[in-house]
């Protein structure tokens, strides 16, 4: 698929208001599917947490233009980036000014190649600083940071419950003990 036919479709998906969010990437297209409540509330969460990272802000539902090499587009959980920093992007945005791309797992078949494997490549050959990972599955966050050649050099994982510093140029310290909360919340 080129990469117009999937711009012309991504754009049709939006006008009719389905919930559908398509991406491409390694030149496949992918559908995401509408955003379960503790996901919501896990990026509710977060963008609590970034408000004290003035004068940046984590926004929803951006796009990205991710891989070069397949002119890939993406649709992270969360961006974080300087307020204005999407105002005279269009539909995609370039990542050069991105602070961190977030991602937080879903209940569905594809999560274990969208969100484990393809996304930090894709966000580490745009070069995003800092990706961070909420796996509800492995009870875990994952901070990836340093990309070089596609992936991403230092990777770290705590737990649900224990703290987690994201590197520069986030330097945040996440109290991961809510998102335990959340987790139990949902399951009663």
């Amino acid at each position: 698929m080129s990469l117009d036919v999937f711009e012309h479709l991504a754009a049709e998906a939006e006008r009719a208001e389905e919930g559908l969010r398509f991406e491409f990437l390694g030149g496949k297209l992918g559908v995401q599917p509408m955003p379960d409540g503790l996901h919501g509330e896990v990026i509710a969460w977060l963008q609590d947490v970034c408000m004290q990272l003035k004068p940046s802000r984590l926004y929803t539902g951006m796009g990205l233009k991710v891989e070069t090499y397949r002119n890939g587009r993406a649709i992270p959980d969360g961006v974080l980036a300087p307020r204005g920093y999407f105002l005279d992007a269009g539909d995609w945005a370039e990542p050069g000014g991105v602070l961190m791309t977030v991602e937080v797992t879903s209940y569905d078949r594809d999560t274990t190649q969208r969100d484990r494997v393809d996304k930090p490549r894709a966000y580490a050959e745009a070069g995003v600083p800092v990706f961070v990972l909420v796996d509800r599955d492995a009870g875990q966050v994952i901070a990836h940071s340093k990309p070089s050649n596609g992936c991403y050099r230092d990777v770290h994982a705590v737990v649900f419950g224990e703290p987690i510093t994201l590197p520069e140029p986030v330097g945040l310290t996440l109290d991961t003990q809510e998102l335990l909360q959340l987790v139990k919340s949902a399951r009663s």
